[in-house]
């Protein structure tokens, strides 16, 4: 049987190392980024009608992951916004829309399915400056949980992937030296994360002999992060 994966987010970072792993491991791999290239088809994740036709353009689809996303670092007092608002409109409901269609497919054929989003612990805990990105991960988190209940009858699971920092080009162009000092002196593992060890991890939630009774889960990719406490 065809194992058919959508990736969203799928040029570079985190999409772009599932993408590839997902094909090593055989999987049918479409992917989509803003930026269109070599095997990558361009997507506006919040253009409703254009994830549906790039979707309905699948045939047998059994898994989606998420992962397309931006972000900002900003105080409050500081962020504009629309800024705001732009971020939620990609990471939320840039998600959501992806999803909806995916499920829907999932659903027609009868063959269930897995739905991945890649959210990020600045969803479960607080990280100053990210307010319009920590609410847009958090949301995406329980967005997760949602449809794990709603999409359950169809045997279709969704879960979520939590990053601590990856290096990835999004994290290196809003991380500064005080910044990386200030995440691995909180870190338990010492170090930043690689994408392709996200890729691993998602490609555990997608697979259904290994993951099948795990649905609505929130997996922190993190070193650690979000389970630590005081550090000397």
């Amino acid at each position: 049987m065809d194992m058919r994966l959508a990736v969203t987010g799928g040029a570079s970072g985190i999409g772009l190392a599932i993408a590839g792993s997902a094909r090593e491991a055989g999987w049918q791999v479409d992917a989509a980024d803003r930026t269109p290239g070599e095997g990558i088809t361009a997507l506006d994740v919040t253009d409703a009608a254009a994830v549906a036709r790039w979707v309905g353009g699948m045939g047998g689809l059994r898994g989606v992951v998420c992962s397309a996303g931006i972000s900002a670092a900003t105080p409050i007092l500081e962020t504009d916004p629309e800024v705001f608002r732009r971020i939620l409109d990609v990471n939320l409901t840039g998600s959501f829309l992806v999803a909806q269609a995916a499920a829907r497919a999932m659903v027609a054929t009868g063959m269930g399915g897995s739905i991945v989003f890649v959210a990020s612990v600045s969803g479960l805990r607080g990280v100053q400056g990210r307010v319009a990105y920590g609410a847009s991960k958090a949301a995406v988190i329980n967005m997760a949980q949602v449809l794990a209940i709603d999409l359950a009858p169809h045997r279709i699971r969704v879960n979520a992937l939590c990053p601590a920092p990856i290096e990835t080009p999004l994290v290196t162009r809003l991380h500064d030296a005080e910044t990386r000092a200030q995440w691995l002196s909180r870190i338990p593992a010492g170090r930043y994360g690689r994408a392709e060890e996200v890729a691993q991890a998602a490609l555990f939630l997608l697979d259904e002999a290994r993951s099948s009774y795990i649905t609505g889960h929130a997996l922190p990719v993190d070193g650690g992060y979000a389970g630590a406490g005081v550090m000397a």
